[in-house]
C-alpha cells in the first residue's frame, strides 16, 4: 500500500526547538545544579527568536522542576543538567485535570481530618508523627519529601476511620500523587508543605476537628498554587 500520504509530524512549537537547545546548551557547557542561564534577553538574541519563545519555554522548565525563576535575581538550574523532563504532551494533560484534582482533595480531605481529630488512635498519632519525622528528615538531606508527605496524608486517611471516605481516596490516589509531586517541586515548597502539616497534626492531637479541617483546607489551597496552572501551553506556539 502508497504510505505517500501517512499523517505528518506535527511541526514543533518554536519554544520546544528552544528547550532543545537549552538543554544541549547546559549539557555541552557542563552546567551543575546553582549555575545560572543566560538572560531570556541574551538567550533570545543568540538563538534567534522572541523574548516570549525564550520565555515560554523557561516556564516549562519551571513547571519541570528543572529551573528556579528568581524575581529579579535569573534562572538557576535545580539539579545538574536539563535532561531530565516529562514530555510537554504530558504536561498538557496534567493541567487539564490538576483543577479537578485539587478541588476532590480539598473536599474529602478536609472532612477526613476533620474525623481524624475526633476519632484517631495512639496509634493513629503515632504513625502521623512517624509520617512527619521521615519527610523532615527526607528535606533536611536535600530531598522534596514526597513519601512523608504521602504517608502522612495516608495516616489522616487512616486516622479517620472512614471505610468509605478512605475508598475514594484510592480511586484518586494516582492524581493525587502528581499533584503532590507538582506541589513539592516548586521553590521552597517542602519545607511550607511540613510546617502545614504540623498545623493539622496539632490540631488532631487537640482533639479539634474544627481546626484541623481549616489547616487541611489552607493546607490544600496552598497546594494548588502551582506554576503549571499558569502555564499556557499554547502561547508563543508560532512565529520568531
Amino acid at each position: 500500500m502508497n504510505d505517500a500520504l501517512r499523517p505528518m509530524a506535527a511541526r514543533p512549537r518554536l519554544y520546544e526547538q528552544v528547550l532543545d537547545r537549552l538543554r544541549a546548551y547546559v549539557a555541552e557547557g557542563g552546567l551543575r545544579a546553582g549555575d545560572r542561564l543566560p538572560t531570556e534577553r541574551d538567550l533570545a538574541a543568540r538563538l534567534g527568536v522572541s523574548r516570549a519563545s525564550v520565555k515560554q519555554a523557561i516556564v516549562v522548565l519551571e513547571v519541570q522542576g528543572l529551573v528556579e525563576v528568581r524575581h529579579g535575581g535569573g534562572t538557576y538550574l535545580v539539579r545538574d543538567g536539563l535532561d531530565v523532563a516529562e514530555p510537554v504532551e504530558r504536561l498538557v494533560e496534567r493541567k487539564k485535570r490538576l483543577p479537578d484534582v485539587l478541588e476532590a482533595r480539598e473536599a474529602l480531605e478536609t472532612k477526613l481530618a476533620e474525623l481524624a481529630a475526633e476519632r484517631r488512635t495512639d496509634e493513629n498519632l503515632t504513625a502521623l508523627r512517624a509520617a512527619l519525622d521521615r519527610m523532615a528528615e527526607d528535606i533536611g538531606t536535600g530531598g522534596l519529601g514526597i513519601e512523608g508527605d504521602r504517608l502522612f496524608h495516608a495516616a489522616v486517611t487512616a486516622a479517620a476511620h472512614s471505610a468509605l471516605l478512605a475508598a475514594f481516596m484510592r480511586e484518586i490516589d494516582e492524581p493525587i500523587a502528581e499533584s503532590r509531586t507538582e506541589s513539592l517541586r516548586q521553590p521552597r515548597r517542602p519545607g511550607r508543605s511540613l510546617a502545614q502539616h504540623r498545623a493539622i497534626l496539632t490540631a488532631i492531637e487537640a482533639g479539634d476537628g474544627r481546626g484541623a479541617a481549616a489547616a487541611m483546607r489552607r493546607h490544600v489551597r496552598s497546594v494548588a498554587k502551582v506554576r503549571l496552572l499558569e502555564w499556557d501551553p499554547d502561547s508563543s506556539s508560532t512565529g520568531t
